[in-house]
């Protein structure tokens, strides 16, 4: 079920958790699986997800989030030693607009590689001090 109590389709990944779906396992204990993503952006791309079926972050259970933090930077270091690679980064999207397609919380471990040409940069600009304080003020009042 999903947040609004409505019944919500058995997202790809469910249906991988219950077999029907074949996947390169890497990792599984009671409240996550991690497998190789089919379409990866690098060798050793591996997703990281649980096994309830969640749309979005903050839905997750303090256990299942505990569990999934528990296990990326591990999990990350035996990749890089399987492939070789050097560093990764670690993705995770929220919501259409955040570039999020299956709906089920997922973590993206892809290993990365100096000149491997994927192009993850920021287009960041300096805020001002003054907005920056006002933010602020706004996110912890709504603590």
């Amino acid at each position: 079920m999903g947040e609004s109590g409505r019944k919500t389709a058995d997202s790809i990944f469910t249906k991988i958790i219950r077999g029907e779906i074949p996947c390169a396992k890497v990792l599984e204990t009671d409240l996550l699986i991690a497998f190789l993503d089919i379409a990866p952006l690098a060798e050793g791309h591996t997703l990281v997800i649980p096994k309830r079926q969640v749309e979005r972050l903050e839905e997750l259970s303090p256990a299942e989030a505990g569990a999934i933090a528990a296990v990326l930077g591990p999990l990350a270091l035996r990749i890089l030693k399987a492939t070789g690679a050097g560093d990764y980064n670690i993705l995770q999207n929220n919501g259409a607009a955040a570039g999020q397609v299956v709906p089920h919380v997922h973590f993206h471990i892809i290993p990365r590689r100096e000149g491997d040409g994927l192009g993850y940069r920021w287009n960041a600009q300096r805020s001002e001090p003054a907005k920056l304080a006002a933010l602020a003020e706004r996110i912890r009042a709504d603590a």
